[in-house]
């Protein structure tokens, strides 16, 4: 397949713009709505209420999901007139990878709460834009069928550190094999948070069978499954619900319902994943054992502090996210457009700085940049889209961040990516 020359890619803004204008006229309204704010919205009627809030909920009281959205409006953009925006390049190259903008899609767990495709939806519209999709360890689909789909698109790996070194090895082994073009570290769920609303509906979708795909589909895991003893648990009553929850978890898991009743192996399988899916005696020293298995990039995620940015220069990482995973892990976090500019110094252009975590339209993309970020990632606003109206949902979410990006850019005055780091924003309250 051709390597496409992005930079060709002009209009898109003009063209999503005429769109949605042109079907209008024709009597047809967006796919989703276009607003992200009503997005959400329209997600939460559309979605059960332990999906949605398992999607949208954050740690504690929810103080780090909101100061990452309203970090972003303590920056603001400074246009400049008069200068010749009728052409405008938003491409770049990341990791040596050609890309037609500065998007990236975070890897999301359990997708299939959202829709019942759930990442080969997203795998499919990420490959229809070009962007790279991040595959989840907690995805609801092994990544060898995601990858099937994007064809030589890019995509990477997001690597929960299991307690298993065999089985870390194990996935990064399958990632390379899926063409995967980096790994994705994530250091900041290495202990699950404290999430009240999840703990109000006492909802953890894992317990299920949901988001396990990854585990389930590797041969090292399945081999801790049948190997291990079975693990003494405390005695529970049998209610209800307990049956229907079991019976639903046989129902998922691959393989005849029957064969699944006698082995056991699904409810083993949950156990064993809830016992090793993270690690928190994680520390930097770990970090040289992925090295030696892999010649991919590595990249952290959960970056906040710069003296971990310091740290991760310095053992020879690849590149950064900075993110406090949505505000779902740590209440009270800083925001991450508040931590972007401290990271930005520290690594002094060593490495590719990425941002993720409140980002919600074209304007914030354009401050992320401008305070140093090579590119932004986004993830609940492509599940929503997912949960309305699957991958063509997907798709419209993406095209209408690339629009909005493209548009503040021109009307900022800048024509290209590098003209946005040399741009004005002025702090304001903050």
């Amino acid at each position: 397949m051709p390597e496409k020359d992005y930079s060709s890619d002009q209009s898109a803004a003009l063209n999503r713009q005429r769109e949605i204008y042109l079907n209008g006229a024709a009597g047809f309204k967006p796919v989703i709505p276009v607003n992200t704010t009503l997005l959400e919205s329209a997600a939460a009627k559309k979605m059960s209420r332990e999906a949605f809030t398992y999607v949208a909920g954050g740690a504690g009281t929810g103080a780090t999901v909101a100061a990452n959205r309203s970090a972003f409006d303590t920056w603001r953009i400074v246009p400049r007139m008069l200068k010749d925006v009728s052409v405008r390049n938003t491409a770049l190259s990341l990791l040596g990878e050609p890309l037609p903008f500065p998007l990236l899609l975070s890897p999301v767990g359990v997708l299939e709460l959202a829709h019942p495709q759930a990442d080969l939806a997203v795998a499919k519209a990420a490959a229809e834009v070009g962007i790279p999709f991040i595959f989840s360890s907690q995805a609801s689909v092994a990544m060898e069928k995601s990858a099937a789909v994007m064809g030589n698109n890019p995509r990477w790996f997001q690597l929960y550190w299991s307690k298993s070194d065999d089985l870390v090895e194990s996935f990064v082994r399958r990632a390379e094999n899926a063409g995967c073009s980096a790994i994705v570290v994530t250091l900041d769920t290495t202990i699950l948070g404290w999430r009240m609303d999840d703990l109000d509906l006492a909802y953890l979708p894992f317990l299920s069978g949901k988001g396990i795909a990854q585990y389930i589909s590797d041969p090292v895991f399945r081999k801790l499954v049948t190997d291990s003893e079975a693990e003494p648990t405390p005695p529970r009553k049998i209610t209800l619900s307990s049956l229907s929850l079991f019976m639903e978890l046989t129902r998922s898991f691959p393989g005849k319902f029957m064969e699944n009743l006698r082995s056991g192996i699904p409810l083993a399988s949950v156990r064993k994943f809830i016992s090793i899916y993270s690690r928190p005696s994680l520390t930097w020293e770990n970090l040289h054992f992925l090295r030696q298995k892999t010649s991919l990039p590595i990249i952290l995620k959960g970056i906040l502090h710069p003296d971990d940015a310091r740290m991760a220069v310095e053992r020879g990482m690849d590149g950064i996210i900075v993110s406090n995973h949505g505000g779902r892990q740590v209440d009270g976090a800083i925001s991450t457009i508040e931590a972007l500019p401290g990271i930005v110094a520290a690594v002094g252009g060593k490495i590719p700085v990425l941002l993720d975590s409140g980002v919600r339209s074209g304007a914030d993309m354009f401050k992320a940049i401008a305070l140093g970020a090579d590119a932004v990632c986004i993830g609940r606003p492509y599940v929503y889209g997912l949960a309305l109206a699957g991958k063509e949902g997907v798709e419209a979410v993406i095209r209408n961040f690339w629009a909005d990006f493209e548009l503040t850019m021109g009307l900022a005055g800048c024509t290209t990516l590098e003209e946005i780091r040399n741009s004005t924003l002025v702090r304001v309250g903050g």
